[in-house]
């Protein structure tokens, strides 16, 4: 049954308290989510570094970096640091990749699996999920979704 339920799990639904975690990232910095409060947050779960699918889906936020003004923003999996180091040099993300082992945190957001389920979410500045979705949604269909006209 337990594989049963991550495989059709939904993700968490906007209007719900974003789960508090601490990982670190690439360079061995700790980042809270509730440290990050009173500025939105954007996660980005994807299953593997230098992989097509999330190059694409990681690069398209890089190129329009500038639309993500005042956000945290964030590539997760469980990948370690080494390799998460050697993907943001390789594509210059301006954002680092967070380290989720054994997919801790992903249990939390309904992302971990056999592989990482591929989920995007974007937190409030006050700490709620306004947006989360499966798959490789587009960069404007994401910012319709920030809070204060951010959005496209």
């Amino acid at each position: 049954m337990a594989f049963v339920s991550w495989l059709f799990s939904h993700p968490l639904a906007a209007g719900t308290v974003a789960p508090d975690f601490t990982l670190a990232d690439e360079q061995g910095r700790s980042v809270t989510l509730s440290a990050l409060r009173g500025q939105e947050a954007l996660l980005v779960w994807y299953p593997g570094d230098d992989t097509m699918i999330c190059t694409k889906q990681l690069c398209a936020i890089r190129d329009s970096w500038g639309a993500f003004a005042g956000m945290a923003v964030f590539g997760v999996n469980s990948q370690g640091a080494g390799s998460h180091e050697k993907f943001v040099k390789k594509y210059d993300f301006p954002f680092p990749l967070l380290i989720d082992p054994g997919q801790t945190v992903g249990k939390l957001y309904h992302t971990h699996g056999l592989i990482v389920k591929r989920t995007v979410y974007l937190i409030g500045a006050d700490g709620v999920i306004r947006y989360g979705k499966r798959g490789k949604p587009s960069v404007e269909e994401i910012l319709t979704h920030r809070q204060g006209g951010h959005g496209g």
